[in-house]
């Protein structure tokens, strides 16, 4: 079966958020929070913490930053959809004889991932505290129930890398991690999405 380049691109997009919602509902359903599993040592840990919405645990504003960050994670989102939709088009209006390079596949990947991450996050946040009873130290949720009205369900995060402790005389850094912050696939999809174009593709965006 043959696709079209943005029917490769909604398939890439689909299947990461479903490999984020995936990962983010068998935690939900299966840990308490607080609760870690060791993967690799303690360096590489399934913390299952919930956040309010920004990357990396970050907090902002309470309910009505919760609120407005949702809403600006889903105008991102369709923001990213109409962006890629028209570099799509314009490669497929741009003959090949007219001396102007295509835009690079690269581009619309990375556009793709990042999309794809906010929209992963968006979905925690619309649905979770609709379909989810809510989780806590030494309870598990369960699906049913009702713990935060829309756009106020709670983001899952899991990934933990503790690498290492910083050497107590390190000036401000002393004694703590090196990596604290717990995240989710959908916010690694955004931050690998967001350097690539920045490391491979700077060129493209300074041009255009």
């Amino acid at each position: 079966m043959h696709f079209s380049k943005g029917g490769r691109l909604l398939a890439l997009g689909a299947l990461l958020v479903i490999i984020d919602q995936t990962i983010k509902i068998s935690v939900k359903l299966n840990m308490s929070i607080g609760e870690r599993l060791s993967v690799f040592g303690d360096w590489f840990q399934i913390l299952f913490v919930e956040n309010e919405g920004m990357a990396f645990g970050m907090a902002f504003g309470g309910a009505a930053g919760k609120v407005v960050l949702t809403l600006f994670r889903i105008c991102l989102f369709a923001a990213l959809c109409w962006w890629i939709a028209r570099l799509l088009r314009r490669n497929a209006a741009l003959p090949a004889e007219d001396g102007k390079a295509p835009v690079p596949a690269g581009v619309l990947v990375g556009l793709t991932l990042i999309a794809a991450g906010a929209l992963g996050n968006v979905i925690d946040c619309l649905f979770y505290g609709q379909v989810f009873s809510a989780s806590a130290p030494g309870i598990v949720a369960e699906f049913g129930g009702s713990y935060a009205p829309v756009l106020l369900g709670k983001v899952v995060d899991m990934f933990y890398f503790p690498l290492f402790r910083w050497p107590r005389w390190v000036p401000l850094l002393g004694g703590s991690i090196f990596f604290e912050p717990v995240f989710n696939f959908a916010d690694s999809c955004v931050t690998v999405g967001a350097l690539y174009l920045i490391i491979f593709h700077y060129r493209f965006f300074s041009k255009n």
